[in-house]
């Protein structure tokens, strides 16, 4: 197979990553960063700095490092930057998240106290449980979209930055209805000239950054860069696109026992989750406008996994409840209850229950980290528009209108390697294995010769010839 990785251009200069939201997802990235430079921390969590991935046949024993095998930016060169509605430099926000100790942090005082966000686009009608105080203003949307498009351009050239990518890290928005002004990038210009209702901050960060063609990912299950008009521009801009709500605690847990259970072909009767959370995600979400953008994000899994429509006996009746509850006092440790009512054979019934202690902001930070460094990589690959095969980190992956997006974590992580794969000029893996055994069409162990084959009860080859 051609080698396409010659035709990627390797990592040169430092990347930049600008974070539009820089509370506690944002300040434990960076500190996490920092400390990891100083050799005082280890980025677990992340996939593209410890995971290997196989290349070629079983035997062949090729298991390379992901971040050896395919040109991805090193932490260590990142510059991060970008904007937040409250003015605590990264120190603050760090010791107000209370994430990391402030012990564990004092190390890095300087580092993260030199990192001040710019002041946020901010619109109290789509969030309204905070109060932004470190805030743009401007006579339109279009104008702070040129805000931060100026923004964008000063961070690159006090960095001298060649190389951008943004994420989104901030809170989540209540959702807006899908309008025209969404359906076409004309369209979407006027509305932003027009002050139109239906565009919320994160589509102005998303719309500044695509028309750059800076690659946009998208933490939060706000729409932000999820429309017609958005994708439009990704693809006339080459900039990569994908989204949405990073896959951290109780969904990724879905994502993990439900594929389980449609593989194994038990029914389902019931499904309850109930969160407890008392960061700032917490107090956003505790407005109902804003959870019911989150349980739509949260719910929209199971149908995915477990196919109803496929098999209407197992999955065509069951009962799915998200619950979140902010609990102040429970900080960034978040806690999620699942109960989970199964039936088996002769539909006896059975439960499965979870109780995961997470801690939130540990769980996105290297998602944040495995998307800047990713979309970084589909940019310098020349890969445009939505990049789906980076559904694995994401809780409602952005795909084309007219598919549904694949929920199952198993498959998303195939789908993930495989594209590492491709793009690198290596085989695809199936696992069928088939042509392991089928020695008429001369597949060979190591040194091209077929490994003994076992005998049976009377000394006699197991499989013909």
């Amino acid at each position: 197979m051609t080698n396409k990785s010659n035709k990627i251009p390797p990592c040169r200069g430092k990347l930049g990553v600008l974070l539009p939201g820089m509370g506690a997802v944002s300040s434990t990235l960076i500190a996490g960063i920092e400390l990891y430079k100083k050799d005082l921390g280890r980025l677990v969590g992340s996939v593209s700095q410890n995971q290997t991935i196989r290349l070629g046949k079983r035997y062949e024993g090729r298991r390379p490092l992901i971040r050896n095998f395919v040109p991805l930016e090193k932490p260590e060169n990142i510059v991060f930057g970008g904007w937040d509605i409250f003015p605590e430099s990264m120190w603050g926000a760090a010791l107000k998240a209370g994430v990391l100790s402030e012990d564990r942090l004092r190390p890095i005082k300087t580092q993260m106290d030199a990192i001040k966000p710019m002041k946020g686009v901010f619109d109290s009608s789509y969030i309204k449980n905070l109060k932004g105080t470190h805030v743009k203003k401007a006579k339109s949307k279009w104008h702070y979209a040129q805000l931060v498009i100026e923004d964008i351009e000063a961070f690159k050239k006090k960095n001298k930055l060649e190389r951008v990518v943004m994420v989104w890290c901030g809170s989540t928005e209540i959702l807006p209805p899908r309008t025209k002004t969404h359906r076409s990038l004309a369209a979407f210009e006027k509305g932003l000239k027009d002050n139109a209702p239906e565009i919320p901050p994160s589509m102005i960060y998303a719309y500044a950054a695509i028309k750059l063609g800076i690659p946009y990912a998208n933490g939060a299950p706000n729409l932000s860069g999820d429309i017609p008009a958005l994708v439009e521009l990704a693809e006339s801009s080459g900039s990569p696109i994908g989204g949405k709500d990073f896959k951290t605690g109780q969904t990724w847990m879905k994502t993990v026992v439900a594929p389980g259970l449609q593989a194994r072909m038990l029914g389902l009767n019931g499904w309850y989750s109930t969160n407890i959370l008392g960061n700032r995600d917490g107090e956003v979400l505790d407005d109902p406008g804003s959870f019911k953008t989150k349980e739509k994000s949260k719910m929209s899994v199971l149908d995915s996994v477990l196919e109803p429509r496929l098999y209407p006996d197992l999955y065509g009746k069951y009962f799915h409840k998200v619950r979140i509850d902010y609990y102040p006092p429970r900080g960034d440790e978040k806690e999620g209850w699942d109960n989970i009512d199964i039936f088996g054979w002769m539909d006896m019934p059975m439960q499965i229950k979870i109780n995961f202690l997470c801690r939130d902001s540990i769980l996105a930070a290297p998602i944040v980290l495995d998307l800047a460094i990713f979309m970084d990589f589909a940019k310098r690959a020349g890969l445009k528009g939505i990049q789906e095969w980076l559904s694995f980190f994401f809780k409602s992956p952005q795909c084309r209108e007219d598919l549904q997006p694949v929920h199952d974590l198993f498959a998303q992580h195939l789908k993930l390697q495989n594209t590492l794969r491709l793009l690198m000029g290596e085989e695809v893996i199936d696992y069928s294995g088939l042509d392991y055994y089928d020695l008429e069409k001369g597949t060979p162990g190591p040194a091209a010769s077929p490994r003994p084959r076992k005998a049976g009860r009377r000394g006699k080859p197991l499989h013909r010839k």
